[in-house]
């Protein structure tokens, strides 16, 4: 099985849980739950799978995308286009736990099947993040 599709949104990394001292519970924050619905909805706008989880190992592919600012030249921009060098935050760690968190019962059962990673991160047109994933 191969999944291919794209969540067109600037990338963000998976936040810590917060703890709410008033409930004395934790909880997920807003940023990051929203981020993860929309990760689920690209997977489910692509692929309407309704059949049993693969419980086999998955390798990924996950290329984060992001736009140059607004504020910078155009040559600049240009030059930033054709270049693998963001190192800007987030992390690219923390891209890959929030998208394969999101998809813990769409795609496999559990993101622990995941057995080979590779994230980039890198400038382009438009902020996107291009999730591929393949069983072995």
């Amino acid at each position: 099985m191969k999944y291919k599709f794209e969540i067109l949104e600037r990338p963000i990394g998976k936040e810590r849980p917060r703890y709410n001292s008033k409930t004395k519970r934790m909880y997920t924050p807003t940023k990051t739950s929203s981020f993860e619905e929309k990760v689920q909805w690209a997977f489910k706008a692509k692929y309407n799978i309704e059949t049993e989880l693969s419980t086999k190992p998955f390798k990924a592919k996950i290329i984060a995308v992001f736009k140059p600012a607004e504020s910078l030249s155009k040559k600049k921009k240009e030059e930033l286009l054709y270049k693998i060098d963001y190192t800007k935050k987030p992390d690219a760690d923390n891209i890959a736990k929030i998208v394969l968190d999101s998809l813990n019962g769409l795609a496999y059962k559990d993101d622990s099947q995941v057995s080979a990673l590779l994230v980039l991160k890198d400038y382009g047109i438009e902020n996107k993040v291009i999730v591929e994933l393949e069983e072995i």
